[in-house]
């Protein structure tokens, strides 16, 4: 995505000026379109993940574009270093406005074939990180009376998928998750929402099959897969001062999928 198509000055009705976030998984895919969107309109990021190469290669976009943008490389299912992260980013800014647990990762396999360790590596990258990151940042959106808290699950979370129990169950559980803590601090100035993505186009979905993708383009009314910005954009409508009467919703961007 190169954001030097579209001037600053027109860029966005929902600007992030000022604000800090967190883009975890932000390396790649759905991350890094939601990195580079939210430091076009404004915000600093901080993007979170393993992959250090890709992360500096991103980051030098985004300062040449003019945006500002930083980097940890962790690993988010290891609670300690994850939450060391973003108490170093407290640390630095006194504060962090806006979370977006992204990361995520698939370990398909039908439920008689699947190892414990499958479960466990889906459940915790997909949700039990979330867990711990939105733990870290709340106390400090609590003190501050603001935060967007934005969680990325799958219209898997929705419907299931055969020989995606994990994955499916990991969705599933962030909508319940932020469902829940959407009540618990929506009088505090904080919100809580999830996008539920359908097929997009990314380094997770280029290895389907040409067969299977044909297949797939027939049950959605669209007609076409969708890409990262088409998810980026609605995070940064979540992020921005203008949803600030939306929380706990799951916002389906699948060209359709779910009604057909």
């Amino acid at each position: 995505m190169e954001l030097n198509h579209y001037p600053k000055w027109r860029v966005y009705l929902f600007n992030l000026n000022d604000r800090v976030a967190i883009v975890t998984g932000a390396s790649q895919g759905i991350g890094e379109a939601i990195a580079k969107i939210f430091a076009a309109s404004g915000a600093h990021v901080i993007c979170i993940a393993r992959n250090k190469i890709k992360l500096k290669n991103l980051i030098n976009h985004i300062t040449k574009e003019g945006g500002s943008a930083s980097y940890i490389n962790c690993d988010i299912t290891n609670n300690e270093t994850f939450s060391n992260a973003i108490y170093s980013v407290l640390t630095e800014f006194n504060r962090l406005d806006i979370l977006v647990n992204n990361a995520g990762i698939t370990r398909d396999a039908l439920l008689m074939r699947m190892k414990e360790e499958q479960w466990d590596e889906v459940l915790n990258t997909n949700l039990k990180a979330a867990f711990h990151g939105t733990k870290s940042v709340i106390r400090s959106m609590m003190k501050n009376k603001y935060g967007r808290i934005i969680n990325i699950t799958s219209i898997v979370g929705l419907q299931g998928n055969a020989g995606q129990s994990n994955y499916a169950a990991s969705k599933a559980g962030l909508i319940g998750f932020s469902q829940s803590i959407a009540k618990e601090v929506g009088a505090r100035g904080i919100t809580i929402n999830c996008i539920a993505p359908g097929w997009i186009e990314t380094e997770m979905t280029k290895e389907i099959p040409e067969k299977t993708k044909s297949e797939l383009l027939k049950n959605i009314p669209l007609g076409r897969i969708g890409s990262s910005e088409d998810i980026g954009y609605a995070a940064l409508f979540l992020a921005s001062e203008k949803s600030k009467y939306i929380t706990g919703q799951t916002i389906t961007i699948d060209g359709g999928r779910l009604i057909n």
